[in-house]
């Protein structure tokens, strides 16, 4: 006899489980079931798992929806083990840190779980871990398991998932959503399964089956793939922490010359979302202050490729499916809206001239998208963007290069702003959080947990200026103005419901408004790679000038590039860029500006190029294809089925088809391309696209419909499966500027928006005759 269920021992008066999250699991097997035992951080609630073993190719699981005490527990375990003692009883299997998810090849279904983590961070007292080591365990018990089981596709198909390894560069928090941004997080407190549908939760397809099925996510762990780093650093005598975090898109992922630029739902490939995290350390405390500022890289948003050519170092960049509207490229800046706001920055820093034309193609071609979608904007949501040739100005010294690229970040720093929270903790927290932004720890560690009211004010209120001497301020309204009014009105909610919050001791009282971050710089150079990276620390490190000064740890919001913390965050960018690049190229990453910087000798950094070089060919040319093919298997993008084509028998990953192979790719969920349905990953989340006011509205919509139907008939499968959008309505005002509309962008009604061709974001005249003197900041002029 099988004991199923532990009746009436539920415990009277126990939290309920929603309230928290499993920290520990145990997992016993018997003949017919595996048990999943899992308990939170303090031991005081214990859940039971069951998934069935005697089906060979269904998967079958059920929670116990009783509570348990530790030694009810015990006493459930020693029912089971006797009643299958006939079938062997329960024996222990082994201890995990949660399910990673299930897969089914050609036979049965594997669980995968993480047996080993360690910690790598945390924030604001929430931890995040790595994964050490993980396990594949087949459901079936042996006596139901069939000679396909061990058959010669079914274990390669075992070993090419496990080349997705999952102790390199994956990362997941209990307690944390660690797949948003901060800002994200706290100003919409989304939970559940909605959070694994984000575009950066890279087991979401994995965990499809058992989160249907139980209708919660308790088991279940969402992996983040890309880069975390943090550490501790100081300034002025002052302890902070910096965080760095790298969040790699699972839509259009890939390795470098098998995804190329963009796809029919605007998903680009080398998709990575960064963001800067900084609070003051405080000892046995939790700081009061934190910021936050994200930025973009991702492909160029054109249709275009490069064929792997193993004679050929520098394959010929091939633009092709020409789009004369643009329809893919104006998905992919409406995709970044959603997620960010207005306004996008697009830095681009590929070669403008060559003597053979590459790059250059790709240039030319990109500025002709941004103008002719430009076109059908208002003029406060047009693309603002500079092309600028980062190869050309690194001939001179990186300090010149680093100086010019610090100017550019400073402009788009202050058009977008950066996230800035001040907090007071709350006195207690005895009552359970209800809907929580950021969750509550169990060993009694604070949480944001804001109500309708202050999210209300959030909504209704201007973000910040940097000005030109690097302060910052509130924009100012009109007074008796409608904006005005309403924000008079909320901020006296806020205030009340602060008060509301404080006395009921379930969350944290805001002092002071939050600053938000609006918009996005979005870098890109041909890979998103190395020159991509360099850009990316120069935003970083103008940034982290005002991010500090927020934080009252400096005086003026600017870090000198000669100053030591300027060479910390630069080991963080390095560090961060070799590990991009080895995921998406197959080498660390180009540092030659970086190694210029730091005084190597200029043959070792020449050497060192060139051994990398060969890294990175050599790894395109001989080993993308099965990584690619791994990285499909693990996305769900192609699921194996009896009688067709195995994945290694495909020719190409970009231009394969049922119709051609009859191999079975997932089918993008059978979502209408016209829905446009945005993903996650957002820092906020608008209910009108920034591209409605186009002119061709309804030939674009005919053109796409017949593009469609056509693509539908191909079954072409180079695109990536969508999800829901956000589905809340929020806006929030933009700052306005301070700098003089000539040196940020110019006015629709003039001919200088596309004049040059080369920017309508900043004074391209003064940029390029600044030179490389790093005396003259934006807030010194």
């Amino acid at each position: 006899m099988v004991v199923e269920d532990g009746a009436g021992a539920r415990i009277a008066g126990k939290p309920d489980a929603s309230s928290f999250y499993l920290h520990k699991f145990r997992l016993y097997e018997t003949r017919s079931k595996f048990y999943m035992i899992g308990r939170d951080k303090k031991r005081t609630l214990w859940r039971v798992l069951k998934i069935d073993r005697s089906e060979l190719s269904e998967l079958n699981i059920r929670e116990d929806a009783t509570t348990y005490s530790e030694s009810e527990c015990n006493e459930l375990l020693n029912r089971i083990d006797e009643g299958n003692r006939s079938t062997g009883g329960l024996k222990f299997v082994t201890n995990c840190y949660g399910i990673v998810g299930f897969v089914k090849f050609l036979g049965p279904y594997y669980m995968l779980l993480i047996t080993r983590r360690r910690q790598i961070g945390a924030i604001y007292g929430h931890t995040i871990y790595a994964v050490t080591k993980s396990e594949m365990i087949a459901l079936p018990n042996s006596t139901i398991s069939s000679n396909l089981t061990y058959s010669k596709n079914e274990n390669r198909y075992k070993k090419l998932l496990c080349t997705v390894d999952l102790t390199k560069d994956f990362f997941f928090s209990y307690s944390y959503h660690v797949m948003r941004s901060l800002q994200k997080n706290i100003s919409d407190s989304q939970t559940g399964q909605a959070l694994y549908e984000s575009m950066f939760v890279w087991n979401e397809f994995l965990t499809h089956g058992i989160r249907n099925q139980l209708k919660n996510t308790l088991w279940t762990v969402a992996l983040v793939y890309g880069f975390f780093k943090q550490a501790k650093l100081s300034v002025s005598g002052k302890i902070f922490r910096l965080t760095l975090i790298a969040r790699r898109s699972r839509h259009y992922a890939g390795t470098r010359y098998l995804k190329r630029g963009v796809n029919e739902k605007g998903r680009v490939a080398n998709d990575v979302e960064t963001e800067q995290i900084v609070f003051e350390d405080i000892h046995g405390g939790i700081p009061t202050h934190i910021c936050s500022v994200v930025q973009n890289r991702g492909s160029i948003p054109l249709f275009w490729s490069q064929e792997t050519s193993r004679l050929n170092l520098k394959p010929d960049i091939v633009l092709h499916r020409k789009d004369t509207d643009y329809e893919a490229t104006r998905l992919h800046f409406e995709n970044l809206v959603k997620r960010y706001g207005n306004p996008i920055i697009i830095l681009n820093l590929i070669k403008s001239e060559e003597k053979k034309p590459r790059e250059s193609i790709l240039r030319s071609e990109f500025a002709n998208a941004i103008e002719f979608i430009n076109r059908d904007l208002p003029n406060e949501n047009r693309l603002k963007f500079l092309h600028w040739d980062l190869h050309k100005h690194s001939r001179s010294k990186a300090k010149g290069v680093l100086t010019l690229l610090g100017k550019v970040a400073t402009y788009a720093l202050n058009l977008t702003g950066f996230f800035h929270c001040e907090v007071t903790p709350a006195l207690g927290f005895d009552v359970a959080l209800g809907g929580p932004v950021i969750l509550k720890d169990h060993a009694g560690l604070w949480s944001f947990n804001f109500n309708n009211n202050v999210n209300n004010y959030i909504n209704n209120t201007d973000v910040y200026t940097i000005n030109r001497d690097g302060s910052q301020e509130d924009n100012m309204m009109e007074e008796g103005s409608q904006e005005d009014k309403m924000v008079r009105d909320a901020s006296q909610e806020a205030e009340q419901g602060t008060a509301e919050n404080k006395d009921s001791n379930c969350g944290i009282c805001l002092t002071k408004p939050i600053k938000f971050q609006k918009g996005v710089l979005r870098t890109n150079c041909i890979d998103c790679l190395d020159r991509t990276n360099v850009a990316q620390y120069a935003y970083g490190l103008a940034a982290l000038g005002h991010q500090l000064h927020a934080l009252s740890l400096i005086r003026v919001p600017k870090i000198d590039l000669d100053a030591p913390l300027a060479d910390d965050l630069m080991s963080f960018y390095e560090t961060m860029g070799d590990i991009l690049a080895h995921q998406y190229g197959g080498s660390a990453a180009h540092n030659k500006i970086f190694s210029e910087r730091r005084g190597l000798w200029k043959a070792a950094v020449q050497s060192q190029e060139f051994f990398r070089t060969l890294q990175r060919y050599y790894s395109n040319a001989y080993m993308d294809a099965e990584k690619q093919a791994a990285i499909n298997l693990f996305l769900g993008h192609f699921q194996p089925q009896q009688g067709k084509p195995a994945i290694w028998e495909l020719d190409s990953d970009q231009h394969c088809s049922v119709g051609k192979s009859g191999h079975a790719f997932a089918d993008e969920y059978s979502r209408s391309y016209i829905k446009r349905s945005l993903s996650d990953g957002n820092i906020l989340c608008e209910s009108d696209l920034p591209f409605s006011s186009r002119t061709v509205g309804q030939r674009k919509l005919s053109t796409l419909s017949g593009r469609i139907q056509q693509e539908t008939e191909k079954n072409l499968c180079c695109s990536t499966p969508e999800i829901s959008t956000c589905g809340s309505d929020v806006s929030y005002s933009r700052n306005t500027p301070t700098m003089s509309r000539r040196h940020l962008f110019a006015d629709g009604e003039h001919n200088f928006v596309y004049e040059h061709g080369e920017s309508n974001f900043l004074d391209l005249d003064w940029l390029s005759s600044s030179g490389n003197s790093c005396d003259e900041e934006i807030y010194d002029r």
